[in-house]
């Protein structure tokens, strides 16, 4: 599905190259492909070249903590805006052993980590409601445009040239391949 005010975007929302992530944040390949994205962000992102989105697709058969750590990055979300939810993201795919190996009582140390009140998170855990909470329907949807787009695995990015061209990256590839794939997608006018 298009972009829009619902994604959480890294980058320019009008850059020329956008990169559509799909990611499970215990999924051990996610974890190893977020540092490939935070460094094409910093080489393309500060020049309005390519922006980053970052969508939800928990696998709940291998994954039962994905979706409720997704729901605390939606919060972080919606309580400091869209940088902290980058920066929960960044920190669930820094701590976490990958595979469910998160202790989910560290949810709440993670807000209070970047600045945000660690009770709504305390709250989200001891819920411990594993369909997402109020963001459910945020973060299924997310998930049903994946199957839609055909997302089968983790991490899964669907890059879109300036032309709307689709080009995209299935798995966690080394950084010098989503870098070609983005040189290839701004010559895409």
């Amino acid at each position: 599905k298009p972009i829009s005010s619902e994604d959480h975007i890294k980058g320019d929302p009008n850059a020329l190259v956008k990169i559509i992530e799909f990611s499970d944040t215990e999924c051990p390949f996610c974890k190893r492909f977020h540092p490939t994205m935070e460094r094409a962000i910093e080489e393309y992102g500060k020049d309005g070249m390519v922006a980053w989105v970052y969508r939800h697709f928990p696998i709940d058969s291998r994954h039962s903590k994905a979706r409720l750590e997704a729901s605390a990055a939606e919060l972080a979300g919606e309580l400091g805006g869209n940088d902290k939810f980058w920066e929960y993201i960044g920190k669930i795919f820094e701590i976490t052993p990958a595979n469910d190996g998160l202790d989910l009582n560290l949810l709440p140390q993670i807000a209070e980590e970047i600045g945000l009140d660690r009770k709504p998170f305390e709250a989200l855990v001891s819920k411990n409601d594993r369909s997402g909470g109020k963001f459910a329907s945020h973060i299924e949807d997310n998930y049903r445009d994946g199957i839609a787009s055909g997302v089968t695995g983790t991490p899964y990015s669907i890059i879109v040239a300036p032309n709307g061209k689709i080009f995209t990256i299935n798995g966690a590839q080394p950084y010098s391949v989503v870098k070609s794939i983005i040189e290839l997608a701004l010559t895409e006018k």
